[in-house]
Formats: C-alpha cells, structure tokens, sequence
C-alpha cells in the first residue's frame, strides 16, 4: 500500500514512521509513505497557503489551488482515491481500513490546518471525508497516522502474526501477564483464577464476556 500525504508539517510524522511495526513495515516495502507540501505548490511569491474566510468567522482556511496542485503532483495520471479528514466525516473503522486496502493500492491522505480547507477541493476531487472521533484536533496529521496505522496492520506480514489483529482473535478488554500476584502498595493484585485454570473453553467465555 502507498500512502501519500499531503501536509505542512511533514516532519510531524517522522518519529512515528521510524519506530515499531510501522517502521519495519516501511523497511520490509510492506507500505511507502510520500510527502508533498502545498507550500512547494504556491503560485504566489510569499508562499502563502491560506486566507481569510468569506462571510467571516474566525481564523484562516487553507486555499485551494496549493492543495489540487500537490494532489495533482501526486496522483499523476492515475485515478487515487482522496481522502479529507473532518469530525463531520465517515467513521474510520476496521471494517472501513480493510476495505480500504481491498479496493486500493495507493491512497492520498490530506491533512488539513487552520479552520479547515476550502471546500471546493472535495468538490473538485470528489473527495471522501473521514473522522476518527466526534472532537476537533489542531491539523490532520495525527488521524493520517492512525490511518495508516490502521490500514496497515490489516497487510498480511505487517503484524508478526496475523492472529495478532485483534477482530480475528479472541480479545478482551483486560490482558494480564506475570507475576501472578502484584504487590502494589500493600496490597496484592491477582490474576483472575479462571485465565490461570488451563481450560480454554471458560477462558474464552470470559474473554467474551469481558
């Protein structure tokens, strides 16, 4: 999978794409990740990206033409799926990332600053808006890297073993490991017997459950 991300701040993500499964992901060619700054695109000599909304309102909104110019850099000739991150967009789910991965082989990634982009860019692209949560954030940075993260776990080879994708396993919301008994402050923190008692068909109904 390709993922190009069109973003100010390209640097944001240069911890994060370095370490952990994701990092070996890159280094195994599993996934690539490209960068274009609409600030390379400008068509003014001040590199200016943003301006002033029409009919007011607080802060700046990221202009147009530096973005369609980036995207258009990276998409070439090819038809690439567009993605536009906004609280008021579809739900980022398992089920969303594997289709995702399914259905594309290179994705572009807009993250956007300010008080938001001009919304004639989705219009032009016919651009897909995401949400990974009802809050607002400062960029489209982060929920870039939780898409990624998300799609690119569903690659297989990505995960040491793909059992480890947590819909394709048994998983609960509390995990345990050792000691069997944790002495914290005075007091003694036990594993729950029945993950102790060997038999896999009550551990398992409890995984359910919790």
């Amino acid at each position: 999978m390709k993922f190009q991300v069109i973003t100010l701040f390209p640097s944001m993500f240069d911890s994060y794409l370095k370490e952990s499964i994701i990092g070996r992901a890159i280094t195994d060619k599993k996934i690539s990740v490209k960068f274009y700054n609409p600030r390379d695109y400008t068509e003014n000599k001040w590199g200016r990206v943003d301006g002033r909304p029409y009919g007011g309102g607080p802060g700046m909104v990221m202009e147009a033409q530096p973005i369609l110019t980036a995207i258009g850099k990276a998409r070439g000739k090819k038809k690439t799926k567009v993605i536009i991150f906004s609280p008021a967009g579809k739900k980022l789910t398992n089920e969303y990332a594997r289709n995702l991965l399914k259905k594309n082989k290179e994705i572009i990634l807009v993250s956007g600053r300010y008080e938001g982009i001009d919304g004639r860019v989705k219009k032009i692209l016919k651009a897909e808006e995401v949400s990974i949560g009802d809050y607002v954030l400062t960029g489209g940075e982060l929920p870039s890297m939780v898409l990624i993260d998300t799609v690119s776990r569903q690659i297989k080879g990505v995960l040491n073993t793909f059992d480890s994708v947590e819909e394709n396993r048994i998983s609960s919301s509390e995990v345990y490991t050792r000691p069997e008994i944790l002495k914290y402050k005075g007091k003694n923190y036990k594993v729950p017997k029945v993950l102790l008692s060997g038999h896999q068909a009550n551990i398992e109904k409890w995984k359910k459950g919790e």
